[in-house]
C-alpha cells in the first residue's frame, strides 16, 4: 500500500490555509475516498460536500492540483507518485467552510429563465434531429464547474451581467425546441448577457458530461442574437416596421 501527501484548503469566507494529511492509497481509491479518510482518522469537522460517489450528482466539485474536478472521479493513481495533491474549493463562488462554496447564486439565477412554452397545446411530432439537439444540455449535472473556469464569473466577478454556460445552455435547449413560443433573443442580449462570452471554450474542457457548451449551445445562441440585433438587413426591417 503506498502512501499520498493530500495538501487541503482549511478555512472559510475569512481566509484560511493549507493543512497537510498522508493517507494510505488503495487500489481504486479516488481522491473523495481520501478526503473520507481525513474526516475519519484526522479532522472530522472537514466540510466537502459530496452525494452520489457516482459522478452523477456534481456535488464533490473542487481544484484539485489547480483544475476543477469531480473529487469522485479523479483516480488517485493518476496522479504523479510522490508529488503532494492540493484541493481546494472551486473560486469563482464564496467559501463557506473548507471545500464548501455558497453556489447559490445559480439557483437564483436559474429562476430568471422563462419557462418552455409551446406553441400549442396539441400533440406534436418531434423528429430525433430536434431530441438529440436538446437532449445533450439535458446531461447536465450542475457541478458548476464550467461557471468556475469561465473568467466572466471568476475573473470580473460579472454575476450582475452574465448567466454563465450553465444557464446558456439551458436557454439553448429552449431556444432548439421545435415548438418553443418565446423569442428569447432580447433576453439572452440584454438579461443572460450571452454577448460577454468571448468563446474560449474552457467551459467545454471541464464539463465532465462532455457536453459541447460552447460549439453546439453559446455559439449558436450567439448567432441568433447577432441576426436579429446585428444584422444590417434585419435593422433595416426594424426601422421600416417602426421597431
Amino acid at each position: 500500500m503506498s502512501e499520498a501527501i493530500l495538501r487541503v484548503f482549511r478555512g472559510d469566507a475569512n481566509g484560511g490555509e493549507e493543512k497537510e494529511y498522508k493517507v494510505p492509497v488503495e487500489e481504486g481509491m479516488v481522491v473523495l475516498d481520501a478526503l473520507h479518510y481525513i474526516q475519519a482518522e484526522y479532522d472530522g469537522d472537514l466540510a466537502v460536500r459530496w452525494n452520489c460517489k457516482a459522478a452523477k450528482c456534481g456535488s464533490c466539485s473542487t481544484e484539485i492540483n489547480g483544475k476543477p474536478q469531480l473529487a469522485c472521479k479523479s483516480r488517485m493513481d493518476k496522479f504523479p507518485e510522490g508529488q503532494p495533491i492540493r484541493v481546494y474549493p472551486i473560486k469563482a463562488f464564496p467559501v463557506m467552510k473548507d471545500l464548501v462554496t455558497d453556489v447559490s447564486w445559480n439557483y437564483e439565477t436559474n429562476k430568471k429563465i422563462p419557462e418552455f412554452t409551446p406553441a400549442t397545446d396539441e400533440e406534436f411530432t418531434m423528429y430525433q434531429d430536434d431530441v438529440e439537439r436538446i437532449q445533450e444540455f439535458r446531461k447536465c449535472i450542475e457541478c458548476f464547474m464550467c461557471q468556475n473556469v469561465c473568467h466572466i464569473l471568476r475573473n470580473h466577478d460579472r454575476k450582475d451581467a452574465f448567466f454563465g454556460p450553465r444557464f446558456m445552455i439551458k436557454i439553448a435547449e429552449r431556444v432548439m425546441h421545435p415548438m418553443e413560443k418565446i423569442d428569447r433573443r432580447e433576453f439572452l442580449k440584454d438579461e443572460a448577457g450571452v454577448g460577454y462570452c468571448n468563446i474560449t471554450k474552457c467551459c467545454t474542457e471541464v464539463c465532465p458530461e462532455d457536453i459541447h457548451i460552447t460549439d453546439n449551445g453559446i455559439i449558436p445562441l450567439k448567432e441568433r442574437v447577432a441576426d436579429k440585433y446585428f444584422d444590417p438587413l434585419s435593422w433595416v426591417l426594424r426601422k421600416i416596421k417602426g421597431k
